[in-house]
């Protein structure tokens, strides 16, 4: 029986290795192409760089000027952060009183929530993007609260299915102890929510780095992000300095991947503890 349950092991093992080589490919390629001359990149996509294929941090040198990258990681940094811990603070506090009120508007604002995670977002793009237009949100802190809206239902969903896991007691106890709904919230509830808003913390990162339709729609060019200076690289007839992009699209990756990295260790059990209860 242990025999078989090592080889079942090492048979599992075998197989998420090459699963996980399959998808760090791609992102091999791309770096190794980074530091080739463009003109053999696309003659030469999986061969090493050479002494005459080599070319450095020239296409970084290049594309960072190009792009001007330091403004625009400025703007994904901003616009990044401030999103997450928006969705972070007003879903979770929405949950809370979802998941404690028991009223019908409850449980169809929930519902309401629910359905806006399977409305394609290629349905309301053009209305999303003139409304930000007529509201005044077609600037960062506009595109801040329009993530807050898409990121919404996913978000409520998790931190509902884990408070329903908190025993009541705990927060009547605090409440007998003399705190209002406020407090009780930020020192008792929020706490508690520490695996399910990191799992949240990482998908929304991720989503929101690398997402390049809605800020174009929303910001355009006048506030660009990493994913809209990359496409500032094609040239006009549908050239592309595909060397500059490969080395922006190394740099755009590297804060999402460390980020993923750091947490990863709390994804798994704050999508069980957020999913499976709810």
């Amino acid at each position: 029986m242990d025999r078989k349950n090592k080889a079942v092991q090492i048979i599992t093992f075998a197989v998420l290795l090459i699963f996980s080589a399959v998808f760090l490919f791609p992102v091999f390629i791309v770096l190794m192409n980074s530091f080739k001359t463009k003109f053999n990149i696309s003659n030469q996509p999986f061969v090493f760089p050479n002494s005459d294929t080599f070319a450095g941090l020239e296409n970084y040198i290049e594309g960072i000027s190009a792009t001007d990258f330091p403004m625009s990681f400025f703007w994904s940094f901003f616009v990044t952060v401030l999103s997450v811990g928006v969705i972070l603070l007003f879903t979770s506090m929405t949950a809370w009183y979802i998941v404690r009120s028991k009223d019908k508007i409850s449980k169809i604002f929930y519902y309401l929530l629910l359905f806006s995670m399977i409305v394609p977002f290629q349905m309301v793009m053009f209305t999303m993007s003139k409304m930000a237009n007529i509201l005044g949100l077609d600037n960062p802190l506009g595109l801040v609260v329009v993530y807050l809206g898409f990121g919404a239902g996913l978000s409520v969903f998790m931190f509902c299915g884990f408070i329903k896991s908190v025993p009541l007691g705990i927060e009547e106890a605090a409440t007998i102890d003399g705190c209002n709904p406020i407090q009780t919230f930020f020192l008792v509830v929020l706490p508690l929510l520490k695996p399910t808003a990191i799992t949240i913390a990482i998908l929304d990162t991720m989503w929101i780095w690398n997402d390049y339709l809605l800020p174009y729609l929303t910001v355009g060019h006048d506030y660009k992000t990493i994913p809209i200076a990359v496409q500032y690289l094609k040239g006009g007839y549908g050239s592309v300095d595909m060397g500059a992009m490969m080395a922006m699209l190394v740099l755009s990756i590297v804060p999402v991947v460390l980020f993923y990295l750091f947490c990863q260790k709390y994804i798994i059990k704050g999508v069980a503890a957020g999913a499976i209860k709810g």
